[in-house]
């Protein structure tokens, strides 16, 4: 059984019904590895990234393990010049999530979040729950009821 991170707590004062998963890291694990540790489609299972547009605005885009983000499809979606990645030192001041563990849900700042196109075509997509080795399982529909997504072409 694992312990509830703040991510869960919302799903479950909003109701929102999700599955967890949860896998013993081993060192740093890629998203293609703990999709494999799971059991589950790698094709469902979504990362998390976060992004500095060119005006200085932050933004997140969730692609799924083993795709990679087009940087101008990113920029596009969200109606930027261009994006970069931001570094993984910086994530935990400006999310309150450290890198492997970052989630869409309960950032610090609620920042503008694009999930790739694919994730409609799953009943339910696997992200971080908050944690390093935690996951939550639920519909894209039911996520965009917890935080507001755009839905976008985002990989290369």
């Amino acid at each position: 059984m694992t312990d509830k991170t703040n991510v869960m707590r919302i799903l479950d004062r909003e109701g929102i019904h999700y599955k967890s998963h949860s896998y013993t890291p081993t060192g740093s694990i890629t998203g293609a590895e703990a999709a494999r540790e799971l059991g589950i489609d790698p094709d469902r299972v979504f990362k998390t990234l976060v992004c500095r547009g060119s005006r200085g605005d932050h933004f997140v885009f969730m692609i799924p393990v083993l795709a990679e983000l087009d940087l101008k499809k990113a920029a596009c979606a969200v109606g930027e010049k261009a994006v970069g990645m931001v570094k993984a030192r910086e994530l935990l001041p400006l999310t309150g999530y450290v890198h492997g563990g970052c989630s869409p849900i309960d950032m610090k700042k609620q920042f503008t979040t694009a999930i790739d196109e694919t994730a409609c075509l799953y009943d339910e997509i696997v992200f971080s729950a908050g944690k390093i080795g935690v996951q939550v399982e639920l519909s894209p529909d039911d996520l965009g009821r917890v935080i507001p997504i755009i839905q976008a072409d985002l990989t290369a």
